[in-house]
C-alpha cells in the first residue's frame, strides 16, 4: 500500500507545481514590439546628419577662389599733326612729328633752274624737257651773240597756233631778250608734240653773272606752263 501511494503524491505535487508556474507565467507583460517606421526615421536623420557634417568640413577646407587680375592700360605712342601756321618744309608740305621707328627721309632737291613743275589747265600746258644749246652756267665772252633752244613739249589738249607766244617775263634786260611768235602754219604745235624755240640774246660788256626768263602765252593772252630759263656767267678770256 506504502508503494502505490508514494507515486500518486509526487504526482499531484508535480500537478501543484505546474499549475502555480502557469499562473506566474500568464501574468507577465509581453516584450514591446520595435516600430520599423521609427527604425528608418532615426536612421535617415542620422546619415543627414552625417553628410552635413562632411560637407560643411569639405567646404572650410577648400581654398579660396583667386581674384581675376584687372587689365593694366598700355601707353600708346602719340604723334603730332600739323597746326595751322606751321612752318612749311622743302616741298611746301609742314613739318609732322613721325611715329617711332619711322625714318625721315631725306628733304627733296630743288629741281634746276628752268625745270619747274609744269602750270596750266587742261587745254593749254607746257613740260620742259632740256636746254639744247647754252646749258646754265655756261661761261661768254662779254659782248658775245648766241643763240638759247629750249626743248619742251605741249601737254596740253589744244593747239599752239597763231597767236601763241613764248615771252620774256623776267630777267637782266641788259641780255636784249625778244620773245618768240608763232606766225608760221608750219611752226604749229599740236597736244602731245614737242618744240624747240630759238631765242637770239648776247651776253653783256660787264663781267658777272646773268639771267632771264620765259614763258608760254596763248591767243588769249594767258600764261601757262612751265617756266624757261637762261643762266650764264660773263667773263673776260
Amino acid at each position: 500500500m506504502f508503494v502505490r501511494k508514494f507515486p500518486r503524491q509526487i504526482l499531484l505535487s508535480m500537478l501543484t507545481a505546474a499549475l502555480f508556474l502557469a499562473s506566474c507565467g500568464g501574468g507577465a507583460t509581453a516584450a514591446p514590439t520595435a516600430d520599423a517606421n521609427a527604425i528608418s526615421t532615426a536612421a535617415a536623420e542620422t546619415v543627414m546628419a552625417q553628410l552635413s557634417v562632411q560637407f560643411t568640413q569639405t567646404a572650410l577646407a577648400a581654398p579660396s577662389p583667386t581674384p581675376l587680375s584687372t587689365n593694366t592700360p598700355v601707353s600708346l605712342p602719340t604723334f603730332s599733326l600739323p597746326t595751322a601756321g606751321a612752318s612749311p618744309t622743302a616741298g611746301g608740305l609742314p613739318t609732322v612729328s613721325l611715329l617711332p621707328g619711322v625714318t625721315q627721309l631725306a628733304s627733296p632737291i630743288a629741281p634746276p633752274v628752268g625745270a619747274t613743275a609744269p602750270l596750266g589747265d587742261a587745254c593749254n600746258n607746257s613740260l620742259y624737257i632740256a636746254d639744247i644749246t647754252i646749258p646754265d652756267g655756261t661761261v661768254l665772252k662779254p659782248g658775245e651773240d648766241f643763240r638759247k633752244i629750249w626743248q619742251f613739249r605741249n601737254i596740253g589738249s589744244c593747239t599752239w597756233d597763231e597767236g601763241y607766244a613764248l615771252v620774256f617775263i623776267g630777267g637782266d634786260r641788259a641780255i636784249d631778250p625778244v620773245d618768240y611768235q608763232i606766225t608760221d602754219r608750219r611752226d604749229f604745235i599740236g597736244p602731245g608734240e614737242d618744240a624747240e624755240f630759238d631765242i637770239p640774246l648776247t651776253a653783256p660788256l660787264t663781267e658777272g653773272t646773268y639771267q632771264g626768263t620765259w614763258r608760254m602765252r596763248s591767243d588769249s593772252n594767258v600764261f601757262f606752263g612751265t617756266l624757261l630759263t637762261v643762266v650764264f656767267e660773263v667773263k673776260k678770256p
